[in-house]
């Protein structure tokens, strides 16, 4: 009789990784719509979701588009944020995805906060590489179809944001966040960032309360650390 590996967690990686990649492949309609509204044509939406795909850097761009150049100094420091954030992350998977040669550059272009959140929730490298492609592969390609259709529609559908298409992201990363609250420590960790996150939302760029929060759960998951040493 022939072991098989258990499909339970591959099962569970391809539901996470499809529900993530749909909730925020969905809110690209957003980015499409506000793109043409701020006076770039289709082709030019299409370019920045292919090319540039990074969800943040591409709102604050159409931001100096629409606001003019007095826009761009916050605009600027919130992409500059945000690429220090996703450098962060390709820090954190090099090790879990071992990529050599072309398969590199792919890799780069789809670390995102969703598949790299997808990926470090996983117990193992295997399902790890599998949670990493298989998100960003489906918020690429989603990505780009609804900024198409956001485009596409233009003014026709009004501010998508007011279907909550921009809280469905957030509600998929909730989701995959709870199960891993496991201890007091996490709990601990998971608060600290929230809070943080919150007080400086309304006041600060887009990307900075991120960054911050990140930064503020670093030093609150070591202090107990440095306690127990």
């Amino acid at each position: 009789m022939t072991a098989t590996a258990d499909p339970g967690p591959r099962r569970d990686v391809v539901r996470q990784s499809l529900s993530v990649g749909v909730a925020t492949g969905a809110y690209g309609i957003s980015f499409g719509a506000l793109a043409v509204a701020a006076g770039l044509d289709t082709w030019q939406a299409m370019a920045l979701s292919l090319l540039m795909f990074t969800g943040g850097s591409q709102f604050a761009f159409v931001g100096i588009i629409a606001n003019g150049l007095h826009a761009a100094p916050a605009a600027i420091a919130a992409s500059s944020m945000l690429g220090v954030r996703n450098g962060r992350y390709a820090l954190e998977l090099t090790h879990v995805l071992g990529v050599r040669g072309t398969r590199r550059v792919a890799a780069a272009h789809l670390t995102i906060d969703e598949s790299t959140a997808v990926a470090v929730a996983q117990d193992d490298e295997r399902t790890s590489r599998l949670g990493f492609w298989l998100t960003g592969l489906t918020v690429f390609a989603l990505w780009n179809l609804s900024t198409l259709a956001g485009a596409l529609v233009g003014g026709h559908v009004g501010d998508p944001r007011t279907y909550g298409l921009d809280a469905a992201a957030c509600a998929a990363f909730t989701a995959l966040l709870w199960p891993r609250l496991r201890d007091r420590d996490a709990v601990a960790v998971a608060v600290v960032g929230a809070v943080v996150a919150v007080l400086l939302s309304p006041t600060m760029p887009p990307g900075i309360p991120v960054v911050a929060a990140a930064a503020a759960s670093l030093l609150a998951w070591r202090t107990p650390r440095r306690e127990q040493a």
